[in-house]
């Protein structure tokens, strides 16, 4: 059974920081890309920020120079650092596991960020 399960959200006043955590299980996590998503109320859900099985990262253009994606394999976890927050970063944010080979796509069940102003 596949389980990513989200950890670290909560309530921050602008400028602060958050951690993120998503501890994948039932994957084998090396092979996929690890992604985090982010839906606001009445937005779509969009892409984040994504570290590739092979290490290379992309960032959404919102989030560049004050978010950072890392990936601990011996631990299957994913991380988002979110420094310098802004209200506008306020959404539920999922991990996501992605197989580019066998297409296999998993959702965690998100966690709150609340940035206040």
């Amino acid at each position: 059974q596949v389980q990513l399960v989200e950890s670290g959200g909560g309530l921050v006043q602008a400028g602060g920081s958050l951690r993120l955590s998503c501890a994948a299980s039932g994957i084998r996590f090396s092979t996929y890309n690890m992604g985090w998503y982010r839906q606001a109320p009445g937005k779509q859900r969009e892409l984040v920020a994504v570290n590739t099985s092979g290490g290379t990262t992309n960032y959404a253009d919102s989030v560049k120079g004050r978010f950072t994606i890392s990936r601990d394999n011996a631990k299957n976890t994913v991380y988002l650092q979110m420094n310098s927050l802004k209200p506008e970063d306020t959404a539920v944010y999922y991990c996501n596991a992605k197989n580019l080979q066998t297409w296999r796509d998993y959702w965690g069940q998100g966690t709150q960020v609340t940035v206040s102003s």
